[in-house]
């Protein structure tokens, strides 16, 4: 009797300690995750030139590892393994200063985006990390035809849709989601949906359906942001292809290959650059 006693206190202890053991177990991805962005980010450093909220106001990219000076467009890679793709955040979540990498400026820094010779700022705060896709372009010469608008002459647009903002000049790992194909002005520019690797939630977001589940409402308030967000200038609304319906995650990946192929052929010179942008 004391041994089947003994038995069965054995027992309690591994079945009480298995909770604690399957927790432990399903963060290790988390904290992998983490680490992994956080060397990744570690990786590049920033230099800020000239005074915030001014025309002069540039953020370089460097190699922490060697100070040589980068280019956020065509230094850092696109892919990050794992079906992962660096993001470079422009615009921190909850601000409104219109932030964009100089496509034609030399080595591409950020800038403040400006118009009619003033600053540029959306009438109201962002709720989302936004910003690029490196080594992407929207190619103006190519006519997506189920759209049927060309591209805007831009790298790929990103909307992180996770709890912490990111830092102006971040380079993050994000899990694409789904893509919006938003038309301004005529011109395709796409929305690729994502979510940083080290968000709490990333390991439950692996396609749209997934953020309807989660964020219920999430993919209907970017849509409307986007949408309206020149309306308070006296502009029209923003219009969406595909029946303003959010793509999934493969046709986002697809959308992901087309625009690295753009940028490569540009890059390469195989595609004439007749916009001026700035390749170094």
């Amino acid at each position: 009797m004391a041994a089947v006693a003994s038995l069965r206190c054995s027992l309690s202890a591994v079945v009480a300690r298995r909770p604690q053991a399957l927790r432990a177990v399903a963060a290790r991805p988390v904290r992998a995750a983490r680490l992994h962005s956080a060397i990744v980010r570690a990786a590049y450093a920033n230099e800020k030139q000239g005074a915030a909220d001014s025309m002069d106001f540039r953020i370089f990219f460097k190699q922490a590892k060697d100070g040589a000076v980068v280019s956020p467009w065509h230094d850092i890679p696109l892919y990050a393994g794992d079906g992962l793709v660096n993001f470079v955040c422009e615009i921190p979540k909850e601000s409104a200063a219109k932030m964009e990498v100089a496509t034609d400026e030399t080595n591409t820094p950020i800038k403040q985006d400006t118009k009619k010779g003033k600053l540029r700022f959306y009438p109201y705060n962002i709720n989302w990390n936004y910003g690029l896709l490196p080594q992407t372009w929207e190619d103006p010469a190519h006519k997506n035809t189920e759209c049927d608008a060309a591209g805007d002459n831009d790298p790929v647009d990103v909307v992180e849709i996770g709890s912490q903002a990111c830092d102006m000049g971040g380079v993050y790992q994000v899990k694409p989601l789904g893509v919006y194909a938003m038309i301004d002005d005529g011109e395709l520019d796409w929305k690729v949906i994502c979510i940083r690797a080290d968000d709490p939630l990333a390991a439950k977001l692996n396609d749209v359906e997934d953020v309807e589940r989660e964020l219920p409402g999430e993919l209907k308030k970017v849509l409307e942001w986007f949408r309206d967000y020149k309306i308070p200038d006296g502009k029209p609304a923003n219009a969406f292809g595909f029946d303003n319906k959010c793509m999934n995650k493969a046709f986002a990946m697809d959308v992901i290959e087309e625009t690295h192929g753009f940028y490569n052929r540009l890059r390469s010179g195989k595609r004439a650059n007749t916009e001026e942008l700035s390749l170094v």
